[in-house]
């Protein structure tokens, strides 16, 4: 996926499955659940590492602009994570997804 105006951070939800005929489902989720607007980007299995056997799926999602505020301390409660969060060299030791999900940092 390409990026979206005005959806640029990025979050990632760990061992969440929405699948490709629940996306609109999810968006709609999100909107009613933490009135915050919302873009599926995509589900990765990881590989094994940060001592994880891999293939937990994660759920990354991009949340409009205007609803970041509202949505960073709400999303704490559901184990949703910052993009910049996970993948910083503190949090991110072994390579658990492939390399372009480092391009969801400059979204």
């Amino acid at each position: 996926m390409d990026k979206i105006p005005d959806f640029t951070q990025v979050c990632v939800w760990p061992g969440t499955v929405v699948g490709q005929d629940k996306i609109v489902d999810f968006e709609e989720f999100m909107k009613k659940t933490f009135d915050t607007r919302i873009k599926y980007i995509e589900e990765i299995k990881t590989f094994p590492g940060d001592g994880g056997e891999g293939g937990r799926n994660d759920i990354f999602f991009s949340v409009h602009n205007e609803d970041v505020a509202k949505f960073a301390v709400p999303r704490l409660s559901y184990g949703i994570r910052w993009i910049e969060d996970v993948l910083s060299p503190e949090n991110y030791h072994d390579p658990i997804y492939p390399p372009k999900v480092f391009e969801y940092k400059t979204w």
